[in-house]
C-alpha cells in the first residue's frame, strides 16, 4: 500500500455479500425443513415462514438506513493512495468471517423444523433477501450521487462486515466507474470496464 493510502473495500459489497449465503441456508433449511410434520403441522410452519420471511426482509432492509445515508452524503473523495479491494476479497473476508455464523443458523434452522416446518429456514432466507434489497438501494444512492461509496478496511469489523458500526467514520468516494463492482455490488460486466 501507497504511503499515506488505506485499503477500502466496497460498501454495498460488504452489505451484499452475506446475501447469497443466507437465501441458500434459509432455502435449504426450508426445503429440509418442510419433510417432518413437526409439532404445528406442514401449513402452520410454511404460514408462519412466509411471515417471518416478509417481516425479516423488511426489517434488514430498513435497519440503519440514516446512518447509511448520512455516510454517504458526508463522504469524502478517496485518495490516490487509497487501494480499492476487489469485489472478490471482500465478499470472501465476509464470508469466512461469518461462517461459523452461518452453520450454526442452518443447524438451528433444521432443527427447530421438528416444531414448525420451515419457518427458520424462511426466516433465514428473508435476512438474505433484505441484505439484497439494501445493496440494491445502496446501488440507488450510488446512481444518484454519480459516486461509489467504500470504507476503510480496518474500520470493519474484524469478520468483515458493519459497514455502519461504530468504528465506521466516514465513508470514501470514487467515480462511478472505479473497482470491480457496479453500483449496488454486483459483479461489473466486462463491457462497463472498457
Amino acid at each position: 500500500m501507497a504511503r499515506g493510502g488505506q485499503g477500502l473495500a466496497r460498501v454495498a459489497v460488504v452489505v451484499r455479500a452475506g446475501a447469497a449465503p443466507l437465501w441458500w441456508c434459509g432455502v435449504f433449511a426450508a426445503g429440509v425443513g418442510v419433510l417432518p410434520p413437526g409439532i404445528t403441522g406442514r401449513r402452520i410452519g410454511v404460514l408462519a415462514g412466509a411471515a417471518l420471511f416478509i417481516v425479516a426482509a423488511a426489517v434488514v432492509f430498513l435497519a440503519r438506513r440514516k446512518r447509511y445515508t448520512a455516510l454517504a452524503r458526508a463522504a469524502v473523495r478517496a485518495s490516490k493512495h487509497d487501494v480499492l479491494q476487489d469485489r472478490a476479497v471482500t465478499a470472501r473476508d465476509w464470508r469466512r468471517g461469518h461462517r461459523w455464523w452461518l452453520l450454526l443458523a442452518l443447524a438451528a434452522a433444521l432443527g427447530s423444523a421438528f416444531a414448525v416446518p420451515a419457518a427458520a429456514g424462511l426466516l433465514l432466507a428473508g435476512c438474505g433477501t433484505g441484505l439484497r434489497l439494501k445493496a440494491a438501494w445502496l446501488g440507488k444512492l450510488e446512481r444518484t450521487g454519480e459516486a461509489l461509496l467504500w470504507v476503510r478496511v480496518d474500520w470493519l469489523a474484524e469478520n468483515g462486515g458493519r459497514p455502519v458500526g461504530k468504528a465506521v467514520r466516514s465513508y470514501r468516494s470514487t467515480g462511478i466507474a472505479a473497482g470491480d463492482a457496479a453500483p449496488g455490488g454486483a459483479r461489473r460486466r466486462t463491457a462497463a470496464l472498457v
